[in-house]
C-alpha cells in the first residue's frame, strides 16, 4: 500500500522522530523510503538570509568577509544535513529497509510537494511545528501547505 515513503525531515529532534515513523511504515508495507531535507533560512538552526543590503545586517563590517562567512556557516549547515541523512539511511539498511536520500535548497512546502510527484510517493510523512494563528499566518506552515497540495497521502507527526 504504501511501497514509496517520502519523509521530509530536518536536524531537530522532531526531525528524528519523524524519520522513527517512517521507518516503521516502511518496515510494515515492505516500502522504500525516500529521505528528503529541504535547506531553507526557514528552519529552525540555518544561518540568517542574506539580506539585500549586508551592511544593514553588519555595520561594522562591509566587505567580503561577511559574505565569505555565511557561505561557510551555509556550507556547515549542508554538511549537517548530509550526514543526518546518511545516519538513516544507514539506520533503515540495518533494518532491511531500502532508503535514499536527496538534499535540496528552495520552499520546503513546494519542494516536498514536487519532489513526492516526481518520485511517485505514495505517502509523505512530515512533522507538525504547532504553530497557530498569527506565527501561522506570518511564518507560514509548511505542513499545512504540504496536506492541501501533495499528489499523494500525507501522515502529519505531531
Amino acid at each position: 500500500m504504501f511501497d514509496r515513503v517520502l519523509v521530509a525531515i530536518d536536524m531537530s529532534e522532531m526531525g528524528k522522530k519523524i524519520f522513527n515513523c517512517a521507518l516503521s511504515v516502511a518496515e510494515k508495507h515492505q516500502g522504500k523510503l525516500l529521505l528528503l531535507h529541504v535547506l531553507s533560512a526557514e528552519e529552525d538552526n540555518s544561518p540568517l538570509p542574506i539580506p539585500p543590503n549586508l551592511t544593514e545586517l553588519y555595520p561594522a563590517v562591509g566587505n567580503d568577509l561577511t559574505l565569505e562567512t555565511w557561505r561557510k556557516q551555509w556550507e556547515e549547515f549542508e554538511r549537517q544535513g548530509l550526514e543526518v541523512l546518511r545516519s538513516h539511511e544507514r539506520e533503515a539498511a540495518s533494518v532491511g529497509v531500502s532508503a535514499e536520500f536527496k538534499q535540496i535548497s528552495g520552499s520546503p512546502s513546494r519542494v516536498i510537494c514536487q519532489v513526492a510527484l516526481d518520485w511517485q510517493a505514495d505517502l509523505i510523512i512530515i512533522g507538525h511545528r504547532g504553530r497557530s494563528g498569527l506565527s501561522e499566518m506570518l511564518l507560514g506552515s509548511v505542513s499545512n501547505y504540504v496536506i492541501h497540495h501533495a499528489p499523494c497521502s500525507v501522515l502529519m507527526v505531531q
